[in-house]
């Protein structure tokens, strides 16, 4: 499965649907214009990883579970490079090992940043906890107002309702390994 092949729009108007929301009433929640969640549903726009955050936070739901409306596939414990499920956009590829969260109290991730890519001005803030071990790049990590740049073999870990950011620094991707406990991302 490749971002190509999800859903976004469809899936935004069942979960907005499922929780009994408008489309004015959940732009006026996340704070946006309710001709955005029109574009979006319509897959008309693709809103970014910060972006669509922050909209399923109005609903509330998690974008793991937000990715995870799917029947539940296979249940292997083994993960060919090529099937892990892209659920990023633009910049930054976020591919998620398994095809299904459902059940799961675990997210892995192995995140590609292009140079200058960054997860938006607006800080992430979720449930849970998050670490992560760089692998290739230089990713600049931001949590409260506190801020490190990290390289192959720096890592990170911290409660993921401290606000945070990632942000790609260099000339080369950033490539990280990272997992989140429950699946919230």
């Amino acid at each position: 499965m490749t971002a190509m092949d999800v859903d976004i729009g469809g899936r935004l108007r069942y979960v907005r649907e499922a929780a009994g929301l408008s489309q004015r009433a959940l732009a006026k929640r996340a704070g946006i214009t309710n001709s955005t969640i029109s574009l979006i549903e319509g897959n008309h726009s693709n809103p970014s990883v910060g972006a669509l955050k922050r909209i399923l936070d109005a609903v509330p739901i998690g974008l793991a579970e937000f990715f995870a409306l799917e029947p539940d596939r296979d249940r292997s414990p083994f993960h060919r490079a090529n099937a892990l499920v892209e659920i990023g956009k633009g910049g930054i590829s976020y591919r998620q090992v398994g095809a299904s969260l459902i059940g799961r109290q675990l997210q892995i991730l192995k995140e590609c940043y292009q140079p200058g890519a960054d997860t938006g001005r607006i800080p992430l803030s979720h449930e849970g906890e998050e670490g992560g071990v760089i692998i290739a790049g230089q990713l600049e990590v931001t949590v409260d107002d506190e801020r490190c740049v990290l390289g192959p073999g720096d890592a990170y870990s911290f409660a993921s309702h401290r606000p945070h950011r990632f942000r790609c620094i260099g000339d080369e991707p950033a490539r990280v390994i990272s997992a989140c406990t429950p699946p919230s991302f």
